[in-house]
């Protein structure tokens, strides 16, 4: 499922948010300019569990690499030293945020903090925004990080600190609706209660985090770092909550009644505000 938009608009211009966004853009393109190629900084700066677990051994890592043989090319897997971290070890849970392995990978994850990042930085605040993703990213890596302690692949994406924004969107904004494009046959562009769409995401998570457990596979999604973004958020916002620390909601602008329910999905119809 991919989110289009909501229909929350935002109260304020969401400064902290666009600038967010505008510095994990700015991370990509030192990424995509990088003399030495994308790997040294993913390596130098993402987080590697087992060199936060063991600061001072040297890392190996393994990858592809082609050899020749009397049949051609062919790939076979080799070992060799990871590049020294850049920072303190303990730090890269959260320099990790700001990196990305791919297009796909970038664009997902900014267009998601756009989509819901503005609404929840104006029930946080700014200064409180900015604290609330930086935590729900480092809380993302240490989930990750306990998840597989003794792993050699180094962590990178802002996919973490961005489900702690759904997770605090999923308790802030229940009455939300997400205009969402869903693959079911074919493409369809639906209209999803913000709690459905969020939870389903989140079970998604959760269930593929399960059978990693299990799983032999050496890299892939960090499914316990989303997990553990989205339960941090969500846990954020209640402690906030309690503590009478955040703003009024914003009004929203909900789509009329003749076509969509709360907890009902219709297909999308132009007049959808």
């Amino acid at each position: 499922m991919i989110p289009l938009r909501d229909n929350i608009p935002p109260r304020t211009f969401p400064f902290v948010n666009y600038s967010i966004i505008a510095a994990t853009s700015l991370v990509w393109a030192l990424q995509l300019i990088e003399p030495e190629g994308m790997d040294r900084l993913v390596e130098r700066y993402g987080m590697i569990p087992a060199r936060v677990v063991h600061p001072e051994r040297n890392i190996v890592v393994r990858e592809l690499a082609s050899r020749e043989t009397r049949r051609g090319l062919r790939p076979v897997l080799v070992e060799r030293a990871a590049e020294p971290a850049a920072v303190p070890a303990l730090l890269t849970l959260l320099t990790c945020i700001f990196l990305h392995g791919g297009w796909l990978h970038f664009l997902g994850n900014v267009w998601v903090l756009f989509i819901f990042g503005d609404n929840v930085e104006d029930r946080l605040g700014k200064p409180g925004y900015l604290v609330f993703y930086l935590a729900s990213g480092v809380a993302a890596s240490a989930a990750h990080l306990l998840s597989d302690p003794g792993s050699s692949v180094p962590t990178i994406g802002a996919s973490g600190a961005i489900a702690g924004v759904m997770g605090a969107y999923f308790l802030l904004y229940p009455r939300a609706m997400v205009l969402t494009l869903v693959p079911i046959f074919f493409l369809q562009v639906l209209v999803l209660p913000a709690p459905v769409f969020l939870g389903l995401w989140f079970l998604l998570q959760f269930f593929q985090g399960t059978l990693s457990i299990t799983s032999t596979q050496a890299g892939g999604v960090a499914w316990w770092a989303h997990i553990g973004g989205f339960v941090t958020g969500a846990a954020l916002v209640v402690v906030l909550k309690s503590l009478g620390t955040l703003r009024p909601p914003v009004t929203s602008v909900r789509p009329r009644a003749d076509h969509v329910t709360v907890y009902r999905v219709r297909p999308f119809r132009k007049d959808w505000p």
